[in-house]
């Protein structure tokens, strides 16, 4: 058993270290932008821009993961000590989950509380920062579609990338209704809608983790 473990770890290795390159632009990448998400929507206040700030975690938290889980592969090569720091992965997801949680909570809380009296948040900002933040995954995006075709870790990966890009689309619609029209409630309906977004998807993967003995990484790639 132990020999088919250190089998498919190896195979999972080989599989994923040729994407390894993408795989870790992609993360720079939108970690890099989910700082500027969250540094603008703190500036401009706009709720929709530190949701999908959030929700750019989730993908920064997947990409993590997928590199984490390629990079383990590679450098262990005995199976127990492979088991030993896929369980740290488990551990360092579930925390990462309970702090999404969190903020998605806190998203929710602001939306309810601006709903009675939404503040005024300029949409030309908003939208510039939601433009190029759709752009980063599009980057992102077409960095994985190779490498989600021959390996379950970039896939994981690829489909938060995809999700985010949603999330993206949403908050220029929002920028776009304020900045033609100025309806404020644009911003909190669009921020409540991702913050409920994210919270399925961090469920699901907190699930995963603690379920999975291999940290819900998959067996192949």
């Amino acid at each position: 058993m132990g020999h088919d473990h250190g089998h498919s770890h190896a195979s999972a290795a080989t599989a994923g270290a040729r994407h390894r390159r993408p795989l870790l632009i992609a993360f720079g990448l939108t970690a890099a932008y989910m700082l500027v998400e969250l540094t603008v929507g703190l500036t401009t206040g706009s709720l929709a821009l530190l949701s999908d700030a959030a929700h750019m975690g989730t993908d920064v938290l997947g990409l993590g993961m997928a590199l984490a889980a390629i990079t383990l592969a590679q450098a262990s090569g005995n199976p127990q000590r492979t088991f030993g720091t896929y369980r740290l992965e488990v551990l360092a997801a579930l925390a990462n989950g309970v702090l999404l949680f969190a903020v998605a909570g806190y998203v929710l809380y602001e939306a309810w509380q601006r709903f009675s009296s939404p503040p005024d948040v300029p949409g030309l900002p908003m939208l510039a920062v939601a433009v190029v933040g759709l752009i980063v995954n599009l980057i992102g995006f077409r960095l994985l579609i190779a490498g989600a075709k021959e390996s379950l870790n970039v896939k994981g990966a690829y489909l938060e990338v995809f999700a985010d890009m949603l999330g993206s689309v949403g908050v220029i619609v929002a920028a776009i209704i304020i900045f033609t029209t100025g309806w404020p409630y644009a911003d909190p309906i669009i921020g409540a809608a991702i913050g409920l977004f994210i919270l399925p998807r961090t469920w699901k993967a907190h699930r995963a983790g603690a379920a999975d003995p291999h940290g819900g990484r998959p067996t192949r790639g």
